[in-house]
């Protein structure tokens, strides 16, 4: 089992992303939210900068919210990105482009029918203060290994 503190984390290079998502509880009937969450895993995946043990994602619904004049149809969906410490900041802006790309594409038919906030933001873990105890990436090695050999 990985257990390291912020510092050993990052001169070994574990670099962590978890996605959080907050939406308006006036989308819970209109939000597919097993899709948004589906399709910024498999983002997530597709810019290589995470490994598959460490991709966090979840939901929150908010339910008290104030947005721009009140008005009730009013909604928003934000997400933030926290990711470990020390990647350059074009490799982050890449990232971050590609992931509020995908936010916006699985929102895009709603965003058409309804007033919308869409909004993305990324920052990165304190490189110190920061503590984990992981074991997924033995048991994702250990899934992976047994779909190779046919059982």
């Amino acid at each position: 089992m990985l257990i390291l503190s912020g510092a050993a984390r990052n001169a070994v290079g574990v670099r962590v992303p978890h996605l959080v998502v907050e939406y308006s509880a006036n989308l819970e009937a209109q939000l597919d939210l097993d899709t948004l969450l589906d399709r910024l895993h498999a983002t997530a995946i597709k810019t290589g900068m995470f490994p598959l043990g460490g991709i966090r994602i979840r939901a929150y619904r908010a339910d008290h919210y104030r947005i721009a004049d009140c008005a009730p149809d009013n909604a928003f969906v934000h997400v933030t990105a926290i990711v470990g410490s020390g990647r350059p900041l074009e490799r982050r802006e890449a990232v971050s482009q590609e992931l509020f790309g995908a936010l916006c594409a699985e929102l895009e038919e709603l965003a058409a029918r309804s007033p919308l906030a869409i909004s993305f933001n990324m920052r990165e873990f304190d490189p110190v203060l920061n503590y984990k105890r992981n074991n997924l990436h033995e048991y994702v090695k250990q899934r992976a290994g047994q779909g190779d050999q046919g059982d």
